[in-house]
């Protein structure tokens, strides 16, 4: 995880399923001009890869995209776009496992491919990431949407459309390959550009599914600022919505996980119209507590599990629990019923 979004999500170590293959690295970057090097060097043929993604005039306005808003990018599967038969479709090489979806979003897959030389290309997509390369990384457009790549070091790359601007928002591809990373990078993210355009598979949504709520309209600003004084909400991905001045933040988030139990530092607190809540605060270093109960059913033994995370500072703040309680019994009034 980047350390900027440390705060969204508590990986359940109870759980099967592979975390996120690898971290988005966006300091240090190199000139965007070494994702055109040389084809040679890599062990992909030449012909089965876009050289670039597509040319044209790069939109400064907002994004009016209907394909890309970010209630419809709720719902999408993400690992639709890493099955065998898609990424077989872009020539990378060969595809020897079923994609890998995160147990901890659910907007995050990730796959490995083989290219003909036999070096791995590790694919993560991302659907709603917020912290996409900066805009002087922009070159050219994907479907229409303005495409940034962001190479750093030998074997990593991040290409990401733009679904929003300012704040941004995006499709985010981030590859590990010891070739060149930003080509498989392009190539994926223009083929996810494409089935959004066409008939994507979305998840089923049931009624009361935490995938449609929009996070940040989940809590109401007088109850936040009790905790977060003067706080303004702002989008931290598809499914979590930071609240936050320049100080203290709350964060509300959904996520699909493992059902939580006591232990391990998780005690039960009332919520209120039945709900069970589990609180854990961090020790040490900033005062900070999550909040996290269980809303529905998900897939399997995981459930949708939604969740209050409050970080203050522990030199000036008595109760971080407290705060965090205060704001999950308001959030959980205004969840999707079932």
């Amino acid at each position: 995880m980047r350390a900027a979004t440390v705060h969204r999500v508590f990986p359940d170590v109870r759980h099967r399923r592979l975390p996120k293959l690898f971290l988005l690295v966006t300091a240090l970057a190199l000139p965007l001009a070494a994702c055109g090097q040389d084809l040679g060097k890599s062990n992909f043929a030449r012909t089965t890869v876009p050289a670039a993604a597509g040319s044209g005039q790069v939109a400064d306005g907002p994004i009016t995209d209907a394909a890309v808003a970010a209630d419809v990018l709720r719902t999408i599967q993400p690992c639709q776009f890493l099955t065998k038969a898609a990424l077989g479709t872009l020539g990378l090489g060969t595809v020897e496992d079923d994609p890998s979806p995160s147990s901890i979003a659910f907007d995050t897959c990730s796959n490995k491919v083989k290219d003909p030389g036999g070096k791995e290309i590790r694919l993560e997509l991302e659907i709603g990431s917020t912290l996409p390369p900066r805009a002087d990384k922009t070159t050219g457009v994907a479907g229409g949407l303005p495409l940034r790549v962001n190479k750093t070091g030998d074997t990593d790359c991040t290409v990401a459309v733009m679904t929003a601007l300012k704040p941004d928002m995006a499709l985010e591809v981030s590859v590990t390959y010891a070739g060149d990373p930003c080509r498989p990078g392009q190539a994926l993210a223009e083929a996810v550009v494409q089935k959004l355009h066409s008939s994507p598979e979305k998840y089923s949504t049931p009624a009361g599914t935490v995938l449609t709520a929009d996070p940040c309209a989940m809590a109401d600003a007088a109850v936040v600022t009790g905790a977060v004084p003067s706080a303004k909400p702002a989008a931290s991905g598809l499914h979590s919505c930071d609240w936050k001045d320049r100080g203290p933040m709350v964060t509300v988030a959904f996520r699909p996980g493992l059902p939580p139990l006591v232990g391990d530092g998780n005690s039960k607190v009332d919520l209120g119209n039945g709900v069970t809540g589990f609180q854990k605060q961090q020790t040490g270093g900033s005062a900070r507590c999550k909040v996290e109960w269980q809303h529905r059913p998900w897939q399997g033994d995981d459930v949708e599990l939604a969740q209050v995370d409050y970080q203050g500072y522990a030199d000036n703040d008595a109760d971080p629990c407290g705060k965090a309680v205060a704001v999950a019994k308001n959030v959980v009034t205004k969840l999707p019923k079932p």
